[in-house]
This record gives structure tokens, sequence and C-alpha cells, in this order.
């Protein structure tokens, strides 16, 4: 049997592991038991009914959480010429065309989000099996292939936000930091609850948002009403 730490142990006291509770009151108990000594992420979970494994239900997209993440994000930007000091003027962290390509291969990735201008795609291609398992893969769903290479730093920088669903069904995000006010971390969960509603597939039956978690990086999950996540 598994240890469970005093620490865990503690901050479980006071939440009913198979109660509902209404929004508010479930980011108030994240926050009450962030007890690590750094800034904890604020992180959600969503039970989908949808199985993945068929294409037509496949979920993906970007939530700009109106809060931010709380994060500052390394943006990297595959880009040629006029695009390339474009990107670099927005904000860009690491910018580059063939040069980046060798960077990467070598096993040096320093960023954590990556943008492309679509004439670089067939380049930045080469690195599906490197940047793919990590999530990095530039896609024009999410809007990471795009021209507008200033609005996606921006977007990024300001608190864009990818998901995508995993294999069991389940779509995962950061929606802030304990720092923030609880009407702040509201703001965005329900930002990131909306954005993953309006992504629902065509393939999707029956009930799609089923179930609902929301944890700290170091503190136990918290099930939320699905009632009391629509904007009042």
């Amino acid at each position: 049997m598994s240890h469970i730490g005093k620490r865990i142990i503690k901050a479980r006291e006071g939440i009913n592991r198979t109660k509902l509770y209404g929004l508010g009151e479930a980011v108030k108990l994240v926050k009450d038991r962030a007890s690590a000594k750094f800034d904890e992420t604020v992180e959600i979970a969503m039970n989908l009914g949808v199985d993945p494994k068929h294409a037509d239900q496949m979920v993906r997209g970007v939530v700009n959480l109106p809060n931010g993440t709380g994060r500052t994000l390394r943006v990297a930007v595959f880009a040629r010429g006029a695009k390339a000091e474009e990107a670099k003027a927005a904000g860009a962290d690491v910018v580059g065309a063939e040069d980046l390509v060798t960077t990467v291969q070598g096993g040096t990735i320093d960023f954590d989000r990556c943008i492309a201008t679509p004439d670089m795609m067939p380049l930045v291609g080469r690195l599906g099996k490197v940047l793919g398992p990590r999530g990095l893969m530039p896609n024009p769903k999410v809007g990471t292939v795009t021209t507008d290479v200033t609005a996606a730093v921006r977007a990024s920088k300001g608190g864009a936000v990818e998901f995508r669903v995993e294999k069991a069904g389940i779509v995962q995000g950061s929606v802030g930091k304990t720092s923030f006010g609880e009407d702040k971390l509201v703001e965005n969960i329900r930002a990131f609850v909306d954005a993953v509603s309006k992504a629902k597939p065509q393939g999707a039956k029956g009930n799609y948002i089923q179930r609902v978690a929301l944890s700290s990086t170091m503190g136990p999950g918290v099930k939320v009403d699905l009632s009391s996540l629509s904007s009042p």
C-alpha cells in the first residue's frame, strides 16, 4: 500500500470526496489547501463523453484566459525575413528557420510554445517526432500556424492555453495560480469550460461534459457541480 503523507492527509480534511461543490466553494477549497512553498498552479480536469480513437470525436482548441495563466512563457517562432523581425518585435524569445530546426534536432528545446508561419511548415514538419510528444507542434487549428505572428505571440504571452483530449476522454489544463483572487480563478475556469464546450465534436453522443474536478499542483482534487460552471 502506498504511503500517504501527513501534508496530503491534512489537505484532504474538510473535503467530501463524493460531494459536488459549487464552483466558488471549490476554488476556495483548492486555494486554502495550497501549502507548498511555491505558487501552485490551479488545474482543471474534465471527463468528456467522447472516444478520441474516432476522428470525429477529437476535441482540441485554445482558450485565452481573461486573467492570464500566471506563468511567463517562452515562445519560439519559425519564420524568415520580415515575419522573423515581426516575431522579435512582438516579444518572441526564440526566432529562427533552418538554424532553429538544427537546434531543436540537437535536443535543445528552451521554449514553452511554438509558432510557425505557413511557409515554414515543410521544414518544421521534420520535427514532428520531437515536438509532437511534447505538445509543441504548431497547428493551424489552435492558431499556432499563422501569418499573423504578432497576434499569435501576444496571445501565447498573454494567457492562451491549448487543450487536447487524452486517450481516456479527459481534457486537462492550467487555469491560473493559487495566488490569484477567487473571482479571477472562477472567471478563468468558466472561460476554459466554455471553450471546451464550444469544441464539442459532431461525433459526440449523450452527455458531453460528464465530470469536472479542480486541484492545485500539490493539493487534493475537488469535484465541481456542473450546474455552477455556467456564467450567472
